[in-house]
């Protein structure tokens, strides 16, 4: 899997990373698609409302890995369903705690 990052800063502070943020990102790197990450610790799942299209994985509570699939245009399957298998691209966007927010 790809990895982009929204900005260097994020880029830096996630390419120093140690503990849980480290083997998500490796694991991330490790896997051929978005659907293999499924599978993953770290609980990968799907945000609502106002982060409609972006995706969260669990990291030290209360902290999320907060994620994009990176395609144009993002496949769709014949369900309707986003395509997580024919996503192989992700922009981390943020490590933060959305609740409350």
């Amino acid at each position: 899997m790809e990895i982009i990052f929204r900005s260097s800063k994020l880029k830096k502070q996630c390419n120093s990373s140690t503990g849980k943020l480290k083997h998500r990102l490796d694991d991330i790197r490790a896997c051929d698609n978005m659907e293999i990450m499924k599978l993953l610790p770290g609980r990968l799942h799907p945000l609502k409302e106002n982060r409609k299209g972006q995706w969260a994985m669990d990291l030290e509570h209360p902290k999320r890995l907060i994620l994009e699939p990176i395609a144009n245009p993002l496949p769709v399957s014949k369900n309707g369903w986003l395509d997580l298998s024919k996503i192989s691209i992700i922009k981390i966007i943020e490590i933060g705690d959305y609740h409350g927010k």
